[in-house]
This record gives C-alpha cells, sequence and structure tokens, in this order.
C-alpha cells in the first residue's frame, strides 16, 4: 500500500517510520509547507514532496496518513474520502463534536475506510493485558486505574492550537477506558489544576487532571494526567476485576535492576511517546494497512474517536460546572 504522510511534523516522522517498517507498507509523498521538514523525511525514506493537492489527484497514492494540525483534520478526511483513498487520522478528528458528526457522516456517504489514531490500543503489553481480561483470567472488570504522565509540558504555541489536555493528552486515556470496560460510559466527573506552569493556565488549559468515567452497570475507570514526571515518561495500567486483577508497568531504558548496599535501583523511564509507542505505532500501520486490503472496518474507528471527543468535552463541562455530567449532554 502506498503512502503520503500529511504533515512532517514529530508525529509525522514518527508514523513515516512506522511505514517503513511495514511490510506491504511504501512511504511514497510527503506534504508540508516547512521545507525542511518535508526533506528531511525524503531524505531519509526516498518519497517525493509534493503538494496536498497533487496527492488528492495521485493513482500512486492509495492512503494518507493526516498529521497536520487538529483544526485542519476533519477538512482533509472529508477531502481525501471524497478522492477514494483510504484515511488514517491523528486523534483527534476535529475540537467541536459536532463536526465530528459532520465528517464521519461524510465518510460514510463515500463508502472511505477511516482509522483514527489511538496508538495505545497497538502497545505489546496493553494488547496482553486486555487478552488476559478477555480470556476471562481476571473475572468480570470493575475498576480500571490509567495512569500517564508526561515528562514536561509542550512548546505554548502547541497549547494554543491543541484544544487543552481533555482533548489532547487525556483523550488517549479516556480511548483506553472505553477499550478496558467493554462498555460505553455514562458519566463523567473530573478535576482540575494548574500546577507545573502558571503560563498554561493563562492560555486557558490545565496541566494536572484526575477523572472518573462511570458506566451504566457501575463499572470505574479514574484517570490520572500530569503534563511533568520529573522521573520520565509514566504509563501504567491495572484492571482490576471480581477473580483478580492484571497490570502492565512501565517501560525502562533497559530491563535489569542493581542490588547492592545503597538499596535497589533500577534504569530510568523511557523519555517520551515516541519511544515508548515505537512498536505499538508500527502495529498501528500494519493493522490499518489489513483492514484496507480486507476491506473490513479498521480496529479504532471513526466513532472510537467521536466518543473519545465526547469524553473529553464532558471533562471540561465538569471541570466549570463542578458537578458530574453524563455523556448524552455533549453528544
Amino acid at each position: 500500500m502506498r503512502f503520503a504522510v500529511l504533515g512532517a511534523g514529530r508525529i509525522g516522522q514518527v508514523h513515516a517510520g512506522a511505514i517503513a517498517s511495514v511490510e506491504g507498507a511504501e512511504l511514497a509523498a510527503v506534504a508540508d509547507p516547512v521545507a525542511a521538514a518535508a526533506e528531511a523525511l525524503r531524505d531519509r525514506y526516498g518519497c517525493d514532496i509534493r503538494r496536498i493537492a497533487a496527492i488528492e489527484a495521485a493513482e500512486d497514492v492509495d492512503a494518507v496518513v493526516i498529521c497536520t494540525p487538529t483544526d485542519t483534520h476533519a477538512d482533509l478526511i472529508e477531502r481525501f474520502a471524497r478522492a477514494g483513498k483510504a484515511v488514517f487520522c491523528e486523534k483527534p478528528v476535529d475540537l467541536s463534536v459536532e463536526r465530528v458528526k459532520d465528517c464521519l457522516e461524510t465518510v460514510e456517504a463515500t463508502g472511505a475506510t477511516l482509522m483514527v489514531g489511538f496508538q495505545r490500543r497497538f502497545d505489546p503489553d496493553f494488547r496482553a493485558l486486555k487478552q488476559t481480561i478477555d480470556d476471562g483470567k481476571i473475572g468480570k472488570v470493575e475498576m480500571v486505574t490509567l495512569t500517564s504522565r508526561d515528562p514536561g509540558p509542550p512548546p505554548y504555541a502547541y497549547i494554543e492550537r491543541s484544544g487543552g489536555i481533555f482533548r489532547d493528552m487525556t483523550i488517549h486515556d479516556f480511548d483506553v477506558a472505553r477499550w478496558m470496560l467493554a462498555e460505553e460510559v455514562e458519566t463523567v466527573m473530573a478535576a482540575a489544576s494548574v500546577l507545573v506552569d502558571p503560563e498554561i493556565g493563562e492560555l486557558g488549559d490545565y496541566d494536572s487532571v484526575n477523572v472518573i468515567l462511570t458506566t451504566a452497570t457501575g463499572r470505574q475507570a479514574t484517570i490520572t494526567n500530569t503534563r511533568r514526571a520529573t522521573y520520565g515518561y509514566d504509563q501504567r495500567i491495572e484492571v482490576h476485576g471480581s477473580k483478580g486483577s492484571v497490570s502492565a508497568e512501565n517501560h525502562r531504558q533497559a530491563r535489569v535492576e542493581i542490588a547492592n548496599a545503597d538499596g535497589y535501583t533500577r534504569p530510568p523511564l523511557l523519555g517520551f511517546f515516541m519511544d515508548r509507542y515505537t512498536a505499538a505505532y508500527a502495529a498501528e500501520i500494519a493493522a490499518f494497512v489489513r483492514a484496507v486490503r480486507d476491506g473490513t472496518p479498521p480496529p479504532t474507528t471513526g466513532h472510537d474517536g467521536l466518543m473519545a471527543l465526547a469524553l473529553a468535552e464532558a471533562a471540561i463541562r465538569s471541570v466549570a460546572e463542578g458537578r458530574a455530567v453524563t455523556v448524552p449532554e455533549v453528544i
């Protein structure tokens, strides 16, 4: 399958590397208004540099990976769906629930394949954890605990366009929570603070949040996020069930432990998501390729993108109004 990557920034570079690592996938073209960024991918992977309009009309491009700023995602999805291309889009589809719903109607009308980028579902450890649940080894799921802590905040310019921590960072945890709970969330209760950098608050965002999700049957998921973890990229899951629990721990720079007179020490955590989820990004693209070739729904659909954004919107409203918000209120 011949791909074009739209946007050669940080996440575009990650996806270009994933495409290059997947058998049956080829990076044919890249588009980015920043010449140096596009040239870097061209030089590394041997692809062409083209304008978006040329990629849209190209017969040698089967699919696009959208890694442009969030406020361009929905328009590009619709544009390439109408052009007959398969579309992989980084989360979120848009910052507006209504705009996402309109976009998904266009995708359905064109019959295009759309996969939304939630790479954590493809992490080998997280998939093994989910398989343990599906195999019934911990009984019926009752409580999910998700810890996601970034080593540091993103640039201010990114925060201004990201839609805020709930839509940008916590949205991954919302998706994983839905995946682990295996039923839709009914209510969202969130708390948010600015504890890391006052400037983030000046920009209208938060950097430290906690969320409690509850389903109709009473299952719960607790999410904790912060933009500052001095010890590295902290990514953990624990799922408690009626017969036991299962957890997935952090990845470290090496899997060794030193014991001496000073005690027990282990190597630092991996630095950030590009290192932690390398295998997940490759598995994600491989799953997209299979879905397009087999004509089957992708593992993470536009509906998954919509529901994760709806939970983000409910969390934002919960913080603003100091109450639990039901999902039907925002979707």
